[in-house]
């Protein structure tokens, strides 16, 4: 059922490169070759850092921000239409350093998706990814809603 748009390694170079991740100073560190995990990092650096020395909250949100969407797209492949719905983040303390964010998809949430689509349905299904520092402190909490049928 994987329709790979990119391969994993691919993507891996490819947002390497991605401007919004180039001058954040995100970088993806895994991803698996049927995309259902993905490791992002983020380095401090003075592009992203704020006023009070940490990091910007809007640099802590795009680490998190196209990965479940970008993750089912390539799971489900092109008969689907994917779209990042809503987003919420809570910050709980200053991030500093390096802080890193893993996301994942098991069989289950996918044959979700498949089975709630069934007859052109939407799915609207919510994800929670924390983005940690590199003591293993939770930084921020983000909830993401996602968009997803079968296209008609």
């Amino acid at each position: 059922m994987i329709h790979k748009f990119l391969s994993a390694k691919s993507t891996v170079k490819l947002m390497g490169f991605w401007p919004p991740y180039l001058f954040a100073g995100v970088s993806v560190k895994e991803i698996s070759d049927d995309f259902r995990y993905i490791k992002v990092q983020m380095k401090q650096k003075f592009f992203n850092t704020n006023y009070v020395g940490t990091h910007f909250g809007g640099s802590l949100y795009s680490m998190t921000d196209p990965w479940f969407m970008f993750m089912f797209m390539n799971v489900l492949g092109k008969n689907y239409i994917v779209w990042d719905k809503a987003a919420e983040i809570k910050f709980k303390k200053p991030g500093r350093g390096i802080v890193t964010a893993e996301f994942r998809l098991d069989q289950n949430d996918i044959d979700k998706a498949i089975r709630m689509t069934d007859e052109n349905r939407k799915y609207e299904p919510v994800f929670n990814v924390v983005v940690k520092d590199s003591s293993g402190v939770v930084v921020s909490e983000v909830v993401k809603t996602l968009y997803i049928r079968k296209k008609s």
